[in-house]
């Protein structure tokens, strides 16, 4: 679970940084694009030209920094993405045994959870990787979460939180048979 939520804050840390990066940005521009204050008589620039060549100027100086910041974040996020497409697993698709053991272990209900945090009441449709394949999620028992076609939807290739993987297993405890296991989310290993 100490992975999972190192991945999920990281990727939370990156998503505010990036955010934080860009009001920057739009504050630096903006503010380069202000009026600086009143003219001396005979200070102005005579042309338009020049006015707006010193706007070009300002504004390339305001962006420099925040500019190379966006790029710096750019390149982790690739980075990042790029380590997760060598982690995937060759099978994407759960095996039939899989499956029914997972929705055996589910009894045939969704386990995602709804907007209070309960367990959703719907039957499960779907075998859904918790740990996102697209993301290094492996395609294990393990990893296995039956889910509805709602909740499968609104899940996307979301990482989902370190809290949900606990209330996801607290809830476990209470349906899941003594013999399975209650743990959720595996990654694939880096190759």
């Amino acid at each position: 679970m100490q992975e999972l939520g190192r991945i999920y804050w990281t990727r939370q840390g990156l998503r505010l940084a990036y955010s934080g990066v860009m009001v920057w940005l739009a504050v630096s521009v903006m503010t380069a694009l202000m009026p600086k204050g009143t003219s001396v008589a005979g200070t102005a620039p005579s042309s338009a030209a020049e006015v707006l060549r010193g706007m070009v100027d300002n504004v390339v100086a305001a962006v420099t920094l925040p500019a190379l910041a966006v790029v710096v974040l750019g390149i982790v996020g690739a980075v990042l993405n790029a380590r997760d497409v060598k982690r995937r697993d060759p099978v994407r698709r759960f095996t039939r045994q899989q499956r029914r053991e997972g929705m055996a272990r589910a009894g045939g209900q969704c386990e995602m959870e709804n907007v209070f945090g309960h367990r959703c009441g719907r039957p499960a449709e779907h075998g859904d990787h918790f740990y996102p394949w697209s993301k290094g999620g492996s395609t294990s028992l393990q990893n296995f979460v039956a889910a509805c076609a709602r909740c499968n939807r609104a899940k996307r290739a979301r990482i989902p939180s370190p809290a949900q993987q606990q209330r996801l297993e607290r809830r476990r405890r209470d349906y899941a048979p003594p013999s399975s296991s209650i743990s959720a989310g595996e990654r694939q290993p880096l190759p």
